[in-house]
């Protein structure tokens, strides 16, 4: 189960009550104030872990809290500060405040850590407080209050490359002959409705991950179909293929789908349309695509984009797409993310 958006609630634990106490030993007169401080509330932290894929756990449980401080007491002890809470999100996890929409950090490095509730201070006790002119205090204070905050978490997948289509261009094929990913592969539209990634190695000093994401359909920018839970995904991408499919038997354009697809991506973010890009013509093995291939070429031509004649299910033309991606890669900076 691939989940990658949720909201959760997060509450810091309450800083420890100050003691109110006085010394009494016997042959000890006037023995003085000895309260101790209260200790501090756990602070409830976030973690981006290697090892992670989705936001699942947090699907299942939604409230997460730090435990308080303890309280003060007598003969100067001093209260025990609560343990943290440390919660592992996946690395490419993007943390917002419910309400307000507010970033408060974007997890890219994997250990990276982001504090999202701090625990409340313990409140001083009553020795604190005994000056020259005041020798019995008989105040403490109470622990401070800790933060809680309802947040949404966001899952943007970290790939180096993005295949965008229409459903059945032959997505989940190309991955699964490029890379060692085993996404489901079936002759109906949304086959895929969660994103994959792969590793694709080049040789032995380069690689890079690619993404099989669900297929588009016009309007997606506005939620159609999948959607912004598919758009989400390629905001970190650094080149994006555009697969378009050359069986006669879909009745489609694929001019006009390359159309479509760009269309969408630049209502999307006018970010995402001006990424390295080029276009992978698949399904040249089947009967009639020959002259739906030579139109491809030429639009690809006259708009200036590379274009690569492939066959994912047989293997046709992937070491020329394999080589212009190690190419575009080497020359193509780190995205930067465009929500």
């Amino acid at each position: 189960m691939f989940v990658d958006e949720v909201e959760v609630f997060v509450k810091a634990g309450d800083g420890g009550r100050g003691c109110v106490s006085f010394r009494r030993e016997k042959f000890v007169p006037r023995g003085g104030p000895d309260g101790g401080d209260g200790g501090a509330g756990g602070s409830v932290l976030l973690e981006a872990d290697p090892n992670l894929g989705t936001l699942l756990d947090f699907h299942f449980k939604r409230h997460y809290r730090a435990r308080r401080g303890e309280h003060g007491r007598g003969s100067d002890q001093h209260g025990a500060t609560a343990p943290d809470v440390l919660l592992r999100v996946p690395v490419g996890t993007v943390v917002r405040e419910r309400d307000s929409g507010q970033l408060l950090g974007d997890l890219t490095r994997p250990g990276q850590r982001l504090v999202v509730v701090r625990g409340g201070r313990g409140g001083r006790g009553n020795a604190a407080f005994a000056t020259s002119t005041r020798r019995a205090p008989r105040i403490a204070q109470p622990g401070g209050a800790g933060e809680e905050r309802r947040l949404r978490l966001e899952l943007k997948l970290l790939a180096d490359v993005g295949l965008v289509g229409f459903p059945n261009a032959g997505k989940s094929t190309l991955i699964s002959r490029l890379s060692a990913a085993r996404p489901k592969i079936a002759p109906y539209p949304f086959t895929t409705l969660a994103p994959h990634l792969g590793l694709v190695r080049i040789d032995e000093r380069q690689s890079f991950v690619l993404a099989d994401l669900p297929g588009l359909v016009p309007g997606a920018h506005a939620g159609k179909g999948l959607g912004l839970r598919f758009l989400r995904h390629i905001e970190r991408t650094r080149v994006l293929v555009h697969l378009l499919d050359l069986d006669p038997a879909t009745g489609r354009d694929p001019v006009e789908d390359y159309r479509a697809l760009l269309g969408e991506l630049r209502a999307y973010s006018p970010l995402l349309a001006e990424r390295a890009q080029l276009v992978a013509a698949n399904k040249v093995d089947l009967p009639g695509t020959p002259a739906r291939l030579r139109a491809v070429e030429r639009f690809c031509a006259r708009a200036g984009l590379d274009c690569y004649p492939i066959s994912a299910l047989t293997g046709e033309g992937l070491s020329a797409l394999l080589g212009a991606l190690a190419a575009l890669l080497r020359r193509e900076p780190r995205a930067r993310a465009v929500g």
